[in-house]
């Protein structure tokens, strides 16, 4: 999921300990067991989501620089965006087969992924705008698959499907190429999963742009995170909502003029 209703202030005290969270979300995912939402605290700050984002990301190995793979988007742009790094390990080429992959939930979002060209520092985040989408080379076709790793799914508290690095369980991506502004209003999206009826889409980007979310991720990932380097990959929200798969569907995502993505669950 890209974007959460609850407002979280990052000033809230707290004594929750996040690196214990980032644990046991860590081991859930590699058992591909649940966790009782229950069991843990219900209105986590976003300081302590962003506590466990930033544990989960050193368990991986990004310690002194912000993680390589992100997922950003949000409803709209007057509502807020959310972010959430992704583990390397779960981000995958087109024509992955992820049979043995134990996912609890298989959602389906289609997307468009953005690479980052060169090195971006706070310095650097804190002044941009709409020039942003300048420091983007490349596009390509993404499906991130769904996941979460609560006993309650898409039902437990927001504040902990937030830490769940917002529902992730792992990224497609398809074929890059050189990224341009698009009439992103025409911009057409085929989603065939199984012998499921295609969904098709046309100008659905809940931001009208998938770019204009760059300015405030980045400023996100370069304060929390440290320096974003070239080649570090963004994917921006769903263009058909939250679809469902079943293990063994295979599932292909088309983009008009853009490319496409597949893979086999």
């Amino acid at each position: 999921m890209k974007a959460f209703s609850a407002m979280f202030h990052f000033d809230t005290p707290s004594t929750f300990e996040p690196g214990l969270l980032a644990q046991a979300l860590q081991q859930a995912t590699a058992a591909g067991s649940a966790l009782d939402a229950a069991a843990w605290p219900q209105g986590l700050s976003a300081g302590d989501v962003l506590g466990v984002h930033q544990a989960r990301a050193h368990r991986w190995g990004d310690t002194d620089r912000a993680p390589l793979y992100w997922k950003s988007g949000g409803p709209g742009r007057s509502q807020p965006l959310a972010h959430a790094p992704l583990p390397p390990q779960g981000v995958h080429g087109a024509g992955a087969y992820l049979g043995s992959t134990a996912f609890l939930m298989r959602g389906v979002e289609a997307e468009i992924a953005l690479r980052i060209a060169c090195d971006v520092d706070a310095a650097a985040a804190a002044h941009l705008d709409e020039d942003a989408a300048a420091l983007v080379d490349a596009m390509a076709v993404s499906i991130e698959i769904v996941d979460s790793r609560w006993q309650q799914q898409l039902q437990a508290p927001e504040a902990l499907k937030a830490a769940d690095l917002l529902c992730h369980g792992a990224l497609v991506l398809g074929g890059w190429q050189p990224y341009h502004p698009r009439n992103w209003a025409e911009q057409r999206c085929s989603v065939q999963i199984g012998n499921q009826p295609q969904v098709v889409r046309q100008g659905s980007h809940s931001l009208q742009d998938p770019a204009w979310l760059l300015p405030e991720w980045l400023r996100h990932a370069t304060r929390h995170f440290g320096t974003v380097q070239a080649g570090t990959v963004v994917t921006t929200g769903s263009w058909c909502g939250l679809l469902q798969a079943t293990k063994g569907e295979a599932i292909r995502v088309h983009f008009d003029g853009v490319g496409e993505a597949v893979v086999q669950l």
